[in-house]
């Protein structure tokens, strides 16, 4: 069975930067299309962003274009997420997981990791 751990989130200035990794072990991870999702409070999961198995395809939500981007090293079965200008709606915690394709928020596997915490100052 697949596990996922993300890690990389924190505390951050409006304007800051962080790296979002998600580390799978268990399985390989390398033949999947990926994606990140964030939960803010009193919000449904978000699907932000996805990457082909390859890492060729890239989708991004609306509301990150421009300031987050998604990779994938199939060699260390890990998928980041690089965030820049941040700001405070960014705030939430995010997760990964496979998904059918780089640009469908369905999941792949019904287990998620713990998540990592994402908090944006003003």
């Amino acid at each position: 069975q697949v596990q996922l751990v993300e890690s990389g989130g924190g505390l951050v200035q409006a304007g800051g930067s962080l790296r979002l990794s998600c580390a799978a072990s268990g399985r390989t991870v390398s033949s999947y299309a990926m994606g990140w999702f964030r939960r803010a409070p009193g919000k449904d999961r978000e699907f932000v962003a996805g990457i082909s198995w390859s890492g060729d395809t890239t989708y991004y939500a609306d509301s990150v274009k421009g300031r987050i981007t998604i990779s994938r090293d199939n060699a260390k079965n890990t998928v980041y997420l690089h965030m820049n200008s941040l700001k405070p709606e960014d705030t939430a915690v995010y997760y990964c997981n496979a998904v059918p394709s780089y640009n469908e928020y369905n999941i792949v596997f019904h287990s998620w990791g713990q998540g990592t915490q994402v908090t944006v100052s003003s």
